[in-house]
């Protein structure tokens, strides 16, 4: 079955059945009549045809650096919201965190043309990133990230953790903090200086054993809290760059009948569904995830069409959400 055989039974040229499955101009009759042909046969237009014809595969692909996450998977429900209504289908493709799988994908993506566009969450940006990201002949929004000279939307990662560090250091004179790897940017640099800023400016200096870097696991928050604590057993806040390494440090505390927020107050960021119902229920950054993602979809959106061409940032507000895990 055949763009040809659909007209031939159709009763129309082989170009009207062409305007119709590319949306164009058909009369009313003549619509019908394919329409009906097409429902009988169970008729399905080859993508790789309509590619080659048109030069767009309407697809979009998202290069993701943790499958499992919550924020990421809410940034991709946002995506898929603006280019599933655009009629655009996701191709996803998951890295582990791996910098050389994101340079990977973002070659494979742009070399064999799977697709009209990029979205890419990376973590920590290179050299190479920057070599492969100019080689990409197709748009590339980053999303979560601050890249100069990119299009991009991300958080303020920087104030919205020097916020929540004030509220603890309201009543907290021997604050920890539980950051990830510094190449992060946004998850670790910009967390951490907003931690550092928030306590040098009460005159709070903070010892190196009483900071720690952790994944971006419940085990790891763990181990964290429990080195912290060892070293420093006056420590009476531990603010923590993520969520999930913030429920860590709840298990450890909780496990050695230390109190929350009596003895130590703990925060996150994040705002993950768990945040509600963890005992006590977190402290915590709310970023707008799923808003970003939408945003970027639609900055994507904008770059493919070309109704968008001068490279622009967005970067996202954020609510501090307090819950029981601080006094």
């Amino acid at each position: 079955m055949d763009i040809n055989t659909i007209a031939q039974m159709a009763g129309v040229s082989r170009a009207t059945v062409s305007r119709y499955l590319n949306d164009g101009y058909v009369s009313q009759e003549k619509r019908a009549a394919i329409k009906r042909v097409i429902d009988q046969t169970g008729y399905v237009p080859s993508r790789q045809a309509k590619t080659l014809r048109t030069g767009k595969t309407d697809v979009v692909g998202v290069i993701i650096p943790k499958i499992n996450s919550a924020s990421i998977s809410r940034m991709v429900a946002g995506i898929t919201r603006v280019l599933n209504d655009a009629g655009y289908q996701i191709l996803l493709a998951n890295t582990d965190n791996d910098a050389s799988r994101e340079i990977g994908f973002l070659r494979l993506f742009t070399e064999r043309r799977q697709v009209d566009g990029i979205i890419l969450m990376g973590t920590v940006f290179t050299p190479e990133h920057q070599t492969a990201l100019k080689e990409c002949r197709v748009p590339v929004v980053i999303l979560d990230q601050l890249l100069a000279g990119w299009p991009c939307v991300h958080q303020d990662d920087y104030a919205a953790t020097r916020e929540i560090a004030d509220l603890v250091l309201e009543t907290s004179k021997a604050p920890g903090y539980i950051g990830v790897l510094e190449e992060d940017v946004s998850a670790g640099e910009l967390r951490h200086r907003g931690f550092l800023d928030s306590c040098a400016a009460r005159g709070v200096d903070v010892a190196e054993d009483a900071q720690a870097v952790a994944e971006f696991t419940v085990d790891s928050g763990y181990s964290c809290a429990e080195a912290i604590m060892g070293a420093r057993p006056e420590t009476d806040a531990l603010v923590c760059a993520t969520d999930s390494i913030a429920y860590g440090a709840l298990t450890y505390l909780r496990e050695h009948g230390i109190r929350v927020p009596e003895d130590v107050q703990v925060t996150g960021v994040g705002d993950g569904e768990l945040s509600q119902i963890v005992t006590p229920r977190l402290t915590t950054v709310h970023h707008h995830y799923k808003t970003s993602g939408s945003e970027a979809a639609k900055m994507l959106l904008g770059l493919m069409t070309g109704t968008d061409t001068v490279p622009r940032e967005i970067k996202m507000g954020y609510e501090i959400v307090k819950r029981a895990s601080t006094r």
